[in-house]
């Protein structure tokens, strides 16, 4: 896996737990865990994937963790603003359920 692909992973990783930190009270335990629960993970395919802890990595994967987190917040105000079914914190969730609602109208 190069550095790259890495990114990219590491913003998809963080876009449910943006959409989810997005819908808790700022500062709780849940808007902490939002943050920090893709830490480890991110960790182990750093030192997996055998990019290590070069300092040019550090601003492409750090940018990638806030643009995910960033996104899934947009993602889910847009939910909010434009679905017609109810918003939860859970990005899949809401997004099967939007899907259904789209293939039941039909």
């Amino acid at each position: 896996m190069d550095l790259w692909e890495l990114a990219t992973f590491i913003l998809i990783l963080d876009l449910p737990f943006g959409h989810w930190k997005a819908n808790v009270r700022k500062l709780s335990r849940e808007w902490f865990l939002s943050i920090h629960l893709t830490v480890p993970v991110v960790v182990a395919f750093r030192t997996l994937s055998g990019i290590g802890w070069a300092f040019i990595s550090f601003p492409l994967l750090v940018g990638a963790f806030f643009s995910g987190q960033f996104l899934g917040g947009k993602l889910q105000k847009w939910l909010k603003n434009h679905s017609k079914t109810q918003v939860t914190s859970c990005l899949v969730m809401d997004i099967m359920r939007n899907c259904k609602y789209i293939c039941e109208r039909d």
